[in-house]
C-alpha cells in the first residue's frame, strides 16, 4: 500500500503538492480516476479517486475514511543533533517508525552541529511515517538552546535527563507506562555537570539508559523505545 501525505484535506477533498504531487503524477504515473490512499499525519487514513492532475497539484476527491489510529500519549525526545547529519536523520526515521510525538533539537555546550535544515528533516520523517503506516507525524520543533528546553513550559508530565555520570536510577524503573514523558539526550561529549545541575534545578529527573556508553542517536532511540513499552 502506497500512502500519500496531505496537509490540505477539507470537505472530502485532499490536495497533494510539492514532493507528494510529483511522486504521485510523475514517479508513479497515476491517472485520473485512480484510487489512492491519503493520511493527514493526525491518525486518519483515507481513500479516494484522483479528480485533477496539474503540474503543481493533484486533487483527490470523494474521500472515505478507512482507518483511524488513536492519538498516542505524548512522547518527547529532546536531543542534540549529531555532527554527522546522516546519523541524526537515521534517528528521526526510526523514532517516527516506533512512535514519537515531539522532537526538540537543542544546542548545548558540547554540541558539534549548530545548524539543521528543518525542511529536509521533515521530509525524512514523512517518508518514515508513510512507510511504517504509523498515521501520526511527529512535531519537529525548531532548534533551540538547552536552557530554553529545560526551563520552558513544554507540557510533559514526566521530564528526564539521561547522562553518563552514573545517575542512580534507570529510566525503565522510574517511568510509568502510558504517561506523558520527555527525555533529554546530550551530544557526543555528553552534558556538562552544570547542564545536569540546571536540568535538575528545573525538576528534570536524572536517569541512566543502561550500562553501555551509547552514541547520541542510539541513546535517543533507546529512550524512545522505553517510553513506548506497554
Amino acid at each position: 500500500m502506497i500512502i500519500f501525505y496531505s496537509q490540505n484535506i477539507n470537505n472530502g477533498v485532499a490536495k497533494l503538492a510539492d514532493d507528494e504531487c510529483q511522486h504521485c503524477s510523475k514517479v508513479l504515473r497515476k491517472k485520473m480516476g485512480d484510487n489512492v490512499y491519503i493520511t493527514d499525519g493526525k491518525g486518519h487514513l483515507y481513500t479516494g479517486a484522483i479528480g485533477l492532475i496539474s503540474k503543481k497539484e493533484v486533487e483527490i476527491v470523494s474521500l472515505e475514511e478507512i482507518e483511524r489510529q488513536d492519538a498516542p500519549h505524548r512522547i518527547g525526545i529532546a536531543i542534540s543533533p549529531t555532527k554527522n547529519i546522516d546519523r541524526f536523520e537515521w534517528f528521526l526515521e526510526k523514532a517516527t517508525e516506533i512512535g514519537i510525538t515531539d522532537i526538540y533539537p537543542f544546542l548545548s555546550k558540547r554540541s558539534e552541529r549548530k545548524v539543521i535544515k528543518l525542511e529536509r528533516l521533515e521530509k525524512r520523517m514523512i517518508a518514515a511515517m508513510k512507510q511504517s503506516k504509523n498515521l501520526h507525524k511527529p512535531t519537529l520543533h525548531p532548534l533551540m538552546a538547552l536552557k530554553e528546553v529545560v526551563s520552558g513550559d513544554i507540557g510533559f508530565e514526566n521530564k528526564y535527563i539521561a547522562h553518563c555520570m552514573e545517575p542512580e536510577s534507570a529510566l525503565q524503573k522510574l517511568y510509568t507506562s502510558g504517561t506523558d514523558a520527555i527525555v533529554l539526550i546530550g551530544p557526543e561529549g555528553d552534558f556538562t555537570e552544570d547542564e545536569v545541575s540546571l536540568a535538575a534545578a528545573n525538576k528534570w529527573t536524572e536517569v541512566s539508559l543502561g550500562k553501555s556508553r551509547l552514541r547520541t542517536e542510539t541513546a535517543g532511540l533507546v529512550a524512545c523505545h522505553l517510553l513506548n513499552l506497554d
